[in-house]
């Protein structure tokens, strides 16, 4: 027998395990004889007022064992020698892909532009030590893909709870905590992901997958209206039942190469703007409604923000994005010569800073100039921006910044605060950098967060550029039902790169969706039976 119950607890008693089951036999009238086993559904914070709660759904079964957690189980069939699917990049739209591939029983080979998780740690310890970077593995290039070395955030605004479901089950399956399954708002951690990733890894050749790093796709083999496979950077040629294109928003070669072989691709929105850094602690006590220390039952706090704002290109989105409470601010760059900057926390989220990326909405008419490049537009947009913000930091990964009340008097700062940015930082006045609707909006949505956060509008803040790659500038567009490119038979375009995710576990969801769309249209005869 079993009881789902909902309470609303101080954080004191809601973290404390001891008394947390106290409180539950209480409210259940169970005396410390009954045997009774507890597993959360939801827990969540609510800070809106002073006396802040944990609100928390849970089962309590009596005198049984509570059913499997996860109905995921890692029992795949050996594809070695089974048809194969192309899968192109290995973030997570990739990765889940060829899951979902070998569930059917073929055969996914991955091809992936840069390295495994741990040979990765080198490139990004020479971007921030050494300002070189690595075009083919740094923050965005590699195993996992972006999100390897990002916080791990697995928030998505998808309202499919069993496709959202099944891919937190799988990362619990493959090592991710078993909070992920019950928390408001879940996270691995950047200290944690990787191990996931290679777990990932390993699961998919142990079942006869074929991973190739350091494989840069360079060409496609299209005959007609048809992909039959690709060509890589050392000329060989692979073929397969289908391509599922899954390369991250920050694959440009990649973009250039459809645009150049004339296979439609279309410009879209995207955001940009900066990081902005405070102190946590100074967060903690917007948001916590507290005075020095928060505590140390809760987790160091965060925020989303949004103002809508009048620009001279417009009305504009402003908005918070990526937030990373005790986290780190990144050089994600993918070239040499450009600044671009990411957020990323560890699994306890114990650093002193607090950093998000505040951007402003971009629209195809807000670049008349780079209209010359059609659908490419914006990507070669955000590319001037990158290596402006390059130039006016000194030509290294000293990434620009400015204090944030000086930025609202175009002010340039005299002296600048602590960072976690491990690069460093130069003094500038960020308008010379970002476009004027960009610093516009910017300077009238830290004025508006401001109001809804007393405190947040500070000059003990610092804003640091650029936070240029919150998604794909293009799109590559694909039937609503086929999932297949509208002009390229067995072409799927997957994930944050071809326009149709932004994070973690919408990639994943994509990943999965593509796999299947190939696997029915084209495999499903020879589907595992």
């Amino acid at each position: 027998m079993h009881k789902t119950i909902s309470l609303s607890l101080s954080p004191k008693e809601a973290f404390n395990e001891a008394l947390f089951e106290s409180i539950v036999r209480s409210k259940l009238k169970s005396d410390g004889k009954q045997g009774i086993s507890i597993r959360l559904r939801k827990r969540s914070i609510d800070a809106r007022k002073k006396n802040i709660k944990v609100n928390i759904v849970a089962d309590v079964f009596f005198n049984e064992d509570p059913p499997p957690l996860i109905n995921y189980k890692k029992d795949f069939p050996n594809v070695s020698n089974a048809e194969q699917v192309i899968i192109v990049g290995m973030g997570p739209a990739g990765m889940f892909a060829a899951l979902k591939l070998i569930e059917a029983g073929i055969k996914p080979v991955i091809l992936e532009r840069g390295k495994d998780v741990q040979s990765r740690r080198r490139d990004l310890a020479a971007i921030n030590k050494q300002h070189l970077v690595n075009p083919e593995s740094n923050y965005c290039f590699g195993e996992g893909g972006a999100g390897t070395y990002s916080d791990g955030k697995l928030y998505t605004r998808s309202k499919k709870r069993g496709d959202v479901q099944r891919i937190l089950e799988v990362l619990v399956a493959h090592g991710a905590t078993e909070r992920i399954l019950y928390e408001s708002h879940p996270h691995i951690g950047t200290n944690k992901l990787p191990k996931v990733v290679a777990d990932m890894r390993k699961s998919i050749i142990d079942a006869g997958g074929l991973i190739l790093f350091n494989t840069k796709v360079t060409d496609l083999i299209v005959e007609r209206t048809e992909i039959k496979g690709v060509i890589t950077h050392d000329g060989e040629r692979i073929e397969g039942a289908g391509v599922i294109l899954a390369t991250g928003h920050s694959a440009r070669d990649i973009f250039e190469l459809l645009h150049h072989k004339k296979i439609s691709i279309e410009a879209k929105p995207f955001a940009l703007g900066v990081r902005i850094e405070h102190a946590q602690n100074l967060i903690d006590n917007i948001q916590y409604h507290c005075s020095g220390e928060r505590d140390m039952m809760l987790p160091a706090s965060s925020y989303s923000l949004v103002q809508q704002v009048q620009t001279t290109n417009g009305q504009k989105g402003v908005f918070s994005f990526c937030m990373c409470p005790g986290g780190f601010i990144v050089p994600a760059a993918t070239a040499p010569g450009e600044i671009v900057v990411n957020g990323m926390s560890p699994s306890r989220r114990d650093s002193k800073y607090a950093n998000s990326g505040i951007v402003v909405s971009v629209e195809n008419s807000d670049y008349p100039s780079f209209q010359k490049y059609g659908p490419l537009a914006g990507m070669y947009f955000q590319r001037d921006i990158e290596q402006k913000a390059w130039t006016i930091g000194g030509k290294t990964q000293a990434a620009p910044a400015q204090r944030m009340v000086d930025f609202l008097h175009k002010k340039i700062s005299t002296s600048l605060l602590d960072t976690s940015y491990q690069p460093g930082l130069t003094s500038v006045d960020m308008t010379s950098v970002l476009p004027h609707f960009i610093t516009e909006g910017l300077k009238k949505g830290f004025k508006g967060f401001g109001k809804k956060m007393p405190g947040y509008l500070t000059n003990e803040a610092q804003i640091i550029g650029v936070e240029s790659r919150t998604s794909s500038p293009v799109m590559i567009p694909r039937d609503r039902d086929t999932l297949e490119h509208i002009q390229i038979k067995r072409l799927y375009p997957c994930g944050e790169g071809a326009g149709y995710a932004g994070g973690i576990v919408s990639a994943a969801m994509d990943g999965e969706r593509c796999a299947d769309a190939i696997l029915d249209k084209y495999l499903s005869s020879r589907r595992k039976a």
